[in-house]
């Protein structure tokens, strides 16, 4: 028994060192319209052109890996698609690591031109098929490769991961509804977070164009108006300690800010109908940032609408925003989670891509 575990912890260690050799990974650097991007390459070590993906970030600067926590979400998705052949660029965001520009600058607009720059770093690599790029979009990554889609035909192919395809006021409006639902609080401090919340993107979605003294005058407005009848409120309700706070002056300084601008004012109808490369959308049913129905369902229609025959999405049951199992699936759970992507989460994505990157004669 002894000598037979031996040897299979040989074999082990033989593979494990056979799938090391078969992949090489590369920092790499390149500029485009002033910005320094610095990331990683990976690919199989294999004769011959291979297809290749760029990973596409969501909101938030983050570094190439993906680092949320202990769960390195591109670092670990990247590692599988090498094994299925793929080559893998993922990049530090504006303002991380080695990229250079400032993020908090930024809009999901120069998010795309930031891929679009990968894409274009990526067609001089001796070993990439310069026929056979696609992109990868989690979340606000979505919304990214859906406006690069639309207006280049050089991408093979676009998968979304939990992306977005709705409105950005529709998807604010939903995505906070679903955080507060799931937030341990009264049920009278629920309404009241739904109620201002509301209240907010409505006046930024209807003052957007103004600026920024416009813009925070018309929110003070609102709010002062909201809080005497909340004061009010809370007297009816006879609360003694009121543990509610809405943060006015932090989301005053984002709403102002070039990013949520855009993001409040994004419309998929704008590019889904002109995006003709194939295309999967995945989502976890237990996503309280991105809705998964909703989402998909806008993916499908937006798509087909623009003649699109190619069109894919799948729901995964039982799986969050970062596509990992939870129970109660709400943000705090995040920290105790297993983080480790479920092998049909992979599978459906690698076989997709094989399927849409290998011809007859390959």
């Amino acid at each position: 028994m002894k000598n037979w575990m031996i040897g299979l912890l040989l074999i082990a260690g033989t593979m494990r060192s056979a799938l090391a050799q078969s992949v090489r990974s590369d920092s790499v650097s390149y500029t485009k319209n002033g910005i320094t991007y610095g990331g990683t390459l990976s690919y199989p070590n294999q004769k011959g052109l291979v297809p290749a993906v760029i990973l596409v970030s969501g909101t938030g600067p983050q570094d190439r890996d993906g680092t949320m926590g202990k769960f390195r979400f591109f670092a670990d998705l990247a590692q599988y698609l090498n094994t299925r052949g793929i080559a893998v660029l993922r990049v530090d965001d504006r303002g991380v690591g080695k990229t250079s520009g400032n993020y908090n600058q930024s809009t999901t607009e120069d998010f795309a031109q930031d891929a679009e720059a990968g894409i274009d770093f990526l067609k001089t690599q001796p070993k990439v098929d310069p026929q056979k790029i696609g992109l990868i979009g989690h979340s606000e990554g979505g919304a990214v490769i859906s406006i690069i889609g639309s207006r280049r035909r050089d991408v093979a192919f676009l998968v979304s991961m939990a992306g977005l395809g709705r409105k950005g006021l529709d998807a604010l409006l939903k995505q906070n509804a679903d955080l507060v639902a799931a937030a341990p609080i009264p049920e009278h401090d629920k309404k009241r977070y739904n109620e201002i919340n509301g209240l907010m993107f409505q006046t930024v979605y209807a003052n957007v164009n103004r600026d920024s003294l416009g813009l925070v005058k018309a929110i003070q407005q609102t709010y002062d108006t909201w809080k005497k009848k909340d004061d009010e409120l809370v007297k009816s309700l006879s609360i003694e300690h009121d543990h509610f706070r809405f943060p006015i002056y932090s989301y005053t300084v984002q709403a102002t800010g070039p990013w949520y601008r855009y993001h409040i004012q994004y419309d998929p109808a704008q590019f889904l109908p002109n995006v003709q490369a194939p295309f999967l959308a995945i989502n976890g049913d237990k996503d309280i940032y991105v809705s998964a129905q909703e989402n998909l369902d806008n993916f499908k229609r937006l798509l087909q609408q623009g003649g699109n025959k190619d069109v894919t999405v799948k729901v995964f049951p039982g799986l969050n925003h970062q596509f990992l199992a939870c129970q109660q699936c709400t943000p705090s759970e995040f920290a105790s989670l297993k983080k480790q992507f479920p092998a049909d989460v992979l599978s459906t994505i690698g076989d997709w891509i094989v399927a849409h990157t290998t011809s007859k004669k390959d």
